[in-house]
C-alpha cells in the first residue's frame, strides 16, 4: 500500500530540489554578477554562460540536469516502483526550476517566482525515467543547436525528443505509457516558459547561435 505521506514528501522534495537556482550561485561565485539582471534574467545554463562564460554555463547546466535526475533517487527511497510518482516528481523539478520558491520577487505589485526555462532539468527528469535516454537527447539537441541555431528551440527539443523516444519505447512494450505523458507535459512547461522567445521566433528577431550564426555572420561579411 502506498504511503500518502511519503508521496507528498517526494513531491515537495522534487519541487524544492528543482527550485535551487544553481545558475545564480555559480555566476555569483565566479564573477559576483547577478544573473537575474543579465540578458533574459533566467538562471539556466545559457544565461549563466552569457553572464560568466562557457564554464559557468556548463557547470550550471550539469547541476540543473542533476536536479531532475535526482528525483529518481528520492522516489526509489520513499515510494519505489511507482512510475506515475516518478513522472510527477520529474515534472515538479522542472516547475521548481522555472518558478523557484527561492527567487520570489514583486512584479506589477504582485508576487512572482523566477527561474530558468527548464531544458536541462527536463533532460534530468527524462534520465530519471530511463538513464540511456541521455545518449539520444544530448547529441540530437546538439545538432538542433548547431544547425537550427536557436537556444530556445534546442531547449524545447529536449522534451520533444524525450516524448518521441518514450512513445517508441511504449509501443515496443519497453516502458509505461505514462512516460509519454512526462514528455508531453514537460514540453508544455518549456513552451510556456519560452513564450517571449517563441514570439521573437515568429517575428524573426530571436538570437541565432551555433553554426548557423557563424554562417550568417560570414554571409553578411561577404556581402
Amino acid at each position: 500500500m502506498i504511503d500518502i505521506g511519503n508521496v507528498f514528501l517526494v513531491l515537495i522534495l522534487a519541487y524544492l530540489m528543482g527550485s535551487i537556482p544553481f545558475g545564480f550561485f555559480v555566476v555569483k561565485i565566479i564573477n559576483g554578477r547577478d544573473v537575474l539582471k543579465i540578458e533574459s534574467g533566467r538562471t539556466g545554463g545559457t544565461n549563466a554562460m552569457r553572464a560568466a562564460g562557457v564554464g559557468a554555463g556548463l557547470i550550471t547546466a550539469g547541476l540543473d540536469v542533476l536536479k531532475g535526475a535526482a528525483t529518481a533517487w528520492v522516489v526509489s527511497w520513499l515510494v519505489p516502483q511507482q512510475p506515475w510518482i516518478q513522472v510527477c516528481a520529474a515534472l515538479l523539478a522542472i516547475v521548481g526550476h522555472n518558478y523557484s520558491i527561492f527567487l520570489v520577487h514583486r512584479k506589477n505589485n504582485k508576487w512572482a517566482l523566477r527561474g530558468g526555462a527548464g531544458g536541462a532539468t527536463a533532460l534530468g527528469g527524462a534520465i530519471a525515467l530511463w538513464n540511456p535516454i541521455a545518449f539520444i537527447i544530448l547529441p540530437a539537441a546538439l545538432l538542433v543547436y548547431l544547425f537550427i541555431g536557436y537556444a530556445s528551440v534546442t531547449t524545447m527539443s529536449i522534451a520533444f525528443i524525450a516524448m518521441i523516444v518514450f512513445i517508441i519505447r511504449a509501443i515496443m512494450g519497453l516502458s509505461p505509457w505514462i512516460y509519454v505523458i512526462y514528455g508531453a507535459l514537460a514540453l508544455l512547461v518549456l513552451v510556456w516558459a519560452l513564450r517571449p522567445n517563441i514570439k521573437r521566433l515568429k517575428e524573426g528577431t530571436e538570437r541565432v547561435v551555433g553554426l548557423r550564426a557563424k554562417w550568417l555572420k560570414k554571409k553578411v561579411f561577404q556581402e
